[in-house]
């Protein structure tokens, strides 16, 4: 493909706000190209799914970012055997997140440094991951609570 191509494609692509475009579209037809099978429709719809997973991709990563998190944490991280309070059942079935789609409170109690704040990062980003807004905050920042360890995800 000549320079002058892909500079007309690449202004294209940004005109229609296809931003990923640009950089996807020369591998795929090069693969594309190596399959005697591929259809044109074949390549455009690839090309298409892979701009889509590229801006979901990048919407997590904003709603991870503009979630509050102090750190990044994962349940699979989480040291259950350390936490033996923690039910390591419960806990996981709580990473579902089923309780958030059917609008239930979950609320983590305990003693400092149990992995409460873990468990509520660990939760709020796979929310984020899922696409959901996600805001992390703790009871002592909501001011008016006692400097208990509490944290929940909005």
């Amino acid at each position: 493909m000549s320079t002058l191509q892909h500079e007309r494609i690449t202004a294209l692509a940004q005109e229609l706000r296809l931003t990923a475009l640009p950089d996807l579209y020369g591998p795929i037809a090069q693969s594309a190209a190596k399959r005697k099978d591929a259809s044109f429709a074949d390549f455009l719809e690839e090309v298409l799914k892979a701009e889509r997973e590229t801006r979901r991709a990048r919407a997590r990563e904003m709603l991870t970012r503009t979630a509050g998190f102090p750190a990044m944490k994962t349940i699979e991280a989480f040291d259950f055997a350390f936490a033996t309070g923690a039910p390591r059942q419960q806990i996981l079935e709580l990473s579902s997140l089923g309780f958030v789609e059917r609008s239930e409170n979950v609320v983590l109690l305990g003693p400092s440094g149990t992995g409460k704040t873990h468990l509520a990062i660990a939760f709020g980003l796979i929310a984020a991951q899922k696409g959901w807004k996600v805001r992390f905050t703790s009871a002592a920042d909501l001011g008016g609570c006692p400097k208990r360890s509490v944290s929940w995800f909005l």
